[in-house]
């Protein structure tokens, strides 16, 4: 088991990527916890899994700081340590052109998606720092390198603010021996889908990506030796263009 002795914190694993994250990062030994806003689709996700060590479960919203102190003060109690943060809570509205975004659309879709990103490794890092040594994954999206009319102007704008906290971040944060890197995936086929303006057919899933495509670029850059640092890595289907 690639993972074994290694712990992690996943936020969004109520679904979706962070669902597969964490199931794949516990079939190779670590012991996983889940944080998300959902409490029945965390135990869903930890009731899923049957091996060993359990999934553990913790309610947060990440855009909340209170909620991100209690998240972390409990990971020490369970964990002892973290070793690996996966960042991937994230959110998207149905009505996201800049004709149409309502002002308290764009303020949340920045507070999950950016800020929240932001308070979760705020907390984690003097932890990693004291450790010298920890690996933090962004799950961001291609919107966070192409800002097309796909995400939206405040999903695209929200994606943008992370790519530059992981950047920013993984160059003060080298010398600790910390690593962060983010992962910009294309189309998946996530439960995010059900806010696209216009829906999305079966033929049109079955071409973009899956959540555990994502999770096995994440397991890549999780086995790699501290001494290896990957700042970014995109991931998309094959149909779909990047240019």
């Amino acid at each position: 088991m690639r993972l074994s002795g290694k712990t992690c914190v996943i936020t969004g694993g109520g679904s979706g990527i962070g669902q597969a994250i964490a199931w794949c990062f516990a079939r190779e030994g670590c012991q996983v916890a889940v944080a998300g806003r959902d409490e029945a689709k965390l135990r869903a996700t930890a009731g899923a899994y049957t091996g060993q060590p359990p999934i553990l479960t913790h309610r947060a919203d990440v855009a909340n700081r209170g909620d991100v102190e209690r998240l972390f003060a409990w990971a020490d109690d369970q964990l002892g340590h973290i070793d690996i943060l996966v960042s991937n809570a994230g959110i998207n509205v149905a009505r996201r052109s800049m004709a149409e975004l309502a002002p308290e659309d764009w303020d949340c879709l920045l507070a999950v998606n950016a800020t929240g990103a932001f308070n979760c490794l705020q907390a984690v890092l003097p932890r990693m720092r004291a450790q010298r040594d920890g690996l933090v994954i962004h799950i961001s999206s291609i919107a966070g390198k192409r800002a097309g009319s796909l995400g939206g102007v405040a999903y695209n704008a929200s994606k943008f603010a992370m790519t530059a906290l992981a950047t920013t971040a993984a160059v003060e944060e080298c010398k600790n021996g910390i690593r962060v890197t983010t992962i910009f995936p294309g189309e998946v086929d996530t439960p995010i889908l059900v806010h696209r303006p216009v829906p999305v057919t079966e033929e049109h899933r079955a071409k973009i990506l899956k959540p555990e495509d994502v999770a096995a670029a994440a397991l890549m850059i999780a086995c790699l030796p501290p001494r290896a640092h990957v700042p970014e890595l995109v991931i998309k289907p094959t149909v779909q263009e990047y240019v």
